[in-house]
């Protein structure tokens, strides 16, 4: 990112979950505030802002400007305000966007808000909005694709839920190829979803807050084989914001004596490879090009958020993020190796598995996370004596990998 110092000055978010009552506007104006009053800042100091979000034109037509309707009537006027879509991976790209602009010196102080209702009378159309996230010309070739990852026959799995999102398909399919390369077991994806419900439970804004033993999520209800309905992150709704900045921004706000440095944020698009060619994986490419970035490396990390839209994510993007080695991400989560206490903690917010998946929303909440955690405010799910934090936000699909993916390094 440049020399310029990109700092985090205030964040703000909603609970995460199933909120009938409450409009888009309404969720982003709480996140909103809140970020605003965390950085001691008003509507007014804001220079630019970014606004992120997937399914508004789809489930209620709003289309072309989202974030003028959302942020208008919050007296945001007169200032540039961008609309940001780039699938599950839109907060971050938005934060992208912001931080390059505050080093380009078009601003010292910007605005970047992420919001998603996806909850809706009438289901179906909520879990249509992830049809979408691939190449829907190619949506037969995609499945055959995805079978091809696993080796098996899909006569042979067991029947899957009748009513789910195709991403739920998609990471069916990484977890198969997981287990078929590395031996890894359902057992593991368990015992990454059973730590993140354990985290959640001390997260007050998280959508889930029930603890699951790895036995009770085995038996729970399938969802696509291996995955069970607690392996993977539910339709939620909420808003996640922050107030990013220069250094001179930090100063005119006052805000310099908790501000978190954001020392990277790299976005990037799918690569060409072979399936099984995990080391040349989007998510392994730009974790890579952000710690060069920031220098810093895998070894540093205190504490991380990723991408676990279903629990087989999170195992891959550790091993990606050089926190496991290759093949032994969920062995670490059954060694404990990545919850509270262990040697790297990974989500502690809950993950987007028990804390929520507002499509929009997410990479902000991964931010907000991070810099509660690094801030030592994150209370009982505190990382003790964090000090470098990583986020790995991944969204659509292209070929065998995310389409999109934002990896951010933050230091205090």
């Amino acid at each position: 990112m440049g020399t310029k110092p990109i700092f985090v000055a205030g964040v703000g978010m909603t609970t995460f979950g199933i909120d009938m009552a409450r409009s888009v506007k309404d969720l982003t104006r709480q996140a909103v505030t809140e970020a605003l009053v965390d950085a001691h800042c008003t509507a007014s100091q804001i220079e630019a802002a970014w606004f992120a979000n997937t399914s508004q034109g789809s489930l209620e037509g709003q289309h072309m400007i989202r974030g003028q309707v959302a942020l208008r009537p919050l007296g945001f006027s007169g200032i540039p305000i961008s609309n940001v879509e780039n699938a599950c991976a839109s907060a971050s790209t938005a934060l992208f966007e912001a931080a390059n602009y505050l080093k380009s010196g078009a601003a010292d102080i910007v605005l970047v808000v992420g919001a998603e209702k996806l909850s809706h009378p009438d289901r179906e159309r909520s879990l249509a909005v992830f049809d979408a996230g691939w190449d829907v010309g190619l949506a037969e070739q995609n499945r055959e694709v995805l079978l091809a990852l696993g080796g098996m026959d899909e006569q042979l799995l067991p029947i899957s839920a009748p009513r789910r999102s195709v991403f739920m398909d998609v990471y069916a399919a990484f977890a198969r190829q997981h287990m078929r390369l590395y031996g890894s077991t359902q057992e593991q994806f368990a015992a990454v979803a059973a730590k993140n419900h354990m985290h959640s439970v001390h997260n007050g804004r998280a959508q889930y807050r029930r603890p699951y033993s790895v036995e009770e999520i085995l038996a729970d209800r399938a969802i696509v084989w291996p995955l069970t309905l607690p392996m993977c992150a539910p339709v939620s709704d909420g808003a996640a914001a922050a107030i990013v900045c220069t250094e001179a921004g930090l100063i005119r706000l006052g805000a310099t004596s908790r501000a978190i440095e954001l020392r990277a944020c790299v976005l990037g698009t799918s690569v060409e490879r072979d399936p099984d060619d995990l080391d040349h994986h989007i998510g392994r490419v730009t974790a890579l090009k952000a710690f060069e970035a920031s220098s810093i490396g895998a070894e540093d990390i205190d504490v991380a958020e990723v991408h676990d839209a279903t629990a087989v994510g999170e195992v891959i993007q550790v091993e990606n993020l050089g926190l496991a080695p290759r093949g032994l991400g969920g062995m670490a989560a059954l060694q404990g190796q990545t919850a509270l206490g262990g040697r790297t903690p990974v989500n502690p917010s809950g993950g987007l598995e028990s804390k929520g998946h507002p499509i929009g929303a997410t990479g902000l909440a991964q931010i907000f996370e991070l810099v509660t955690q690094l801030r030592g405010e994150a209370g009982l799910r505190q990382v003790e004596g964090a000090k470098v934090a990583v986020a790995e936000n991944g969204g659509g699909l292209w070929g065998v990998e995310e389409a999109v993916c934002v990896v951010s390094v933050l230091s205090r």
